[in-house]
């Protein structure tokens, strides 16, 4: 395996999460607006995003790996593109795989920010909605009858048919 091709992977893992980043964006206008039909699609098209993502993870694992075992180095279940820098051996792959590596760690620590504006966003937009039901709802202690009494405060007793003597 070679460096050109992690480089490759990497940066298509790159597009892949400036996109997605270009998404939460979008996503802030659209909780803002309340649009739940286009939050619903824009939910569509972020799972589409993340699962092309994740194959890409995917390879990307599977070729550090491989350059690892080709470079005599035991890999472990998380092996990274660090560990690559620091297993190549001409200083202008480690400067690739470091300019790349750290432009995807850019994008990715800008998308947490997005995401975390746009959870704080969600949570405010129900705590609006908790609170407009909330007032909207009535109360029990507001209502002119107890849980037990239904039928209002006729003080004459009513009689069934049934109430007899023996």
């Amino acid at each position: 395996m070679s460096i050109e091709a992690i480089c490759s992977t990497l940066t298509k893992l790159e597009r892949m999460h400036k996109s997605l980043l270009e998404l939460a964006i979008k996503k802030t206008e659209i909780i803002t607006d309340g649009n739940i039909e286009a939050l619903d699609q824009m939910l569509k098209d972020e799972q589409a995003h993340v699962a092309a993502i994740d194959k890409l993870e995917q390879q990307r694992q599977k070729q550090v790996t491989d350059y690892l075992e080709a470079k005599g180095i035991a890999s472990t279940d998380k092996t990274t593109v660090a560990d690559v820098i620091e297993a190549a051996e001409q200083q202008t792959d480690k400067d690739t795989l470091s300019a790349v590596r750290n432009r995807l760690l850019q994008i990715i620590n800008d998308l947490k920010k997005q995401n975390d504006q746009n959870q704080k966003l969600v949570f405010q937009s129900l705590q609006f909605v908790n609170l407009t039901m909330d007032t909207l709802r009535p109360r029990t202690e507001q209502m002119n009858y107890s849980g037990s009494e239904v039928r209002g405060t006729n003080k004459v007793a009513k009689k069934s048919f049934f109430d007899s003597q023996a």
